[in-house]
């Protein structure tokens, strides 16, 4: 019996600091929030294919005489997306009719292979294009056809994913077209709407 209270009364001794005034209770585990999501703008890639068709109005001079009409075609390209900065090569086919002032002669068609080098606002792509231009003309009932030069700018924008609509202007430079001694300048203004691939 003795050891029995001598037992108890140790253990008591031993456990008395546990209950004494200075008990702190465990700290608490912090609460981990978890991160809220943020939406991350995946950007407009304008890499790959696209094709369509354009209707414009033309206008210029042909060795003093002005001529001016109608214009369109179908056009087609590539572009490749470096992030920021956008390069490709496009060409194009168009019919026209662009009557020189005073005569029966025409223009009658002109056709360009260009480069283009832009900028990806996101659904916009705006650029600047040049390279060679091809074109055909009636004059005196005499057909003639010449390469020259092209060089101008535009934008393209994202309707949909796959679907674009843009306009673009060009400039023209034919010297000696065809060897007549007539010096064509042309300028094109155009409405496209085209389809990525």
């Amino acid at each position: 019996m003795r050891n029995t209270l001598t037992i108890a009364a140790v253990a008591a001794a031993l456990s008395a600091p546990a209950f004494a005034g200075n008990f702190e209770p465990a700290p608490a585990e912090p609460v981990v929030m978890a991160p809220v999501p943020v939406a991350v703008d995946p950007g407009t890639d304008w890499t790959g294919a696209y094709g369509g068709a354009q209707l414009g109005y033309g206008f210029g001079d042909a060795s003093g005489t002005d001529f001016d009409g109608v214009l369109g075609g179908l056009y087609g390209g590539y572009n490749y997306d470096f992030g920021r900065f956008v390069l490709g090569a496009e060409v194009d086919a168009n019919l026209a009719d662009l009557q020189i002032d005073g005569t029966s002669d025409t223009i009658d068609s002109i056709s360009r292979l260009k480069l283009r080098a832009g900028v990806d606002a996101g659904r916009a792509l705006f650029y600047a294009s040049g390279g060679g231009a091809y074109a055909t003309a009636d004059l005196g009932g005499t057909s003639y056809s010449d390469f020259g030069w092209t060089a101008g700018a535009g934008v393209d924008v994202l309707v949909t994913d796959r679907i674009t609509a843009g306009v673009e202007y060009l400039y023209h430079e034919f010297n000696d077209f065809d060897n007549t001694g007539a010096d064509i300048s042309a300028n094109t203004i155009a409405a496209r709407v085209g389809y990525r691939f």
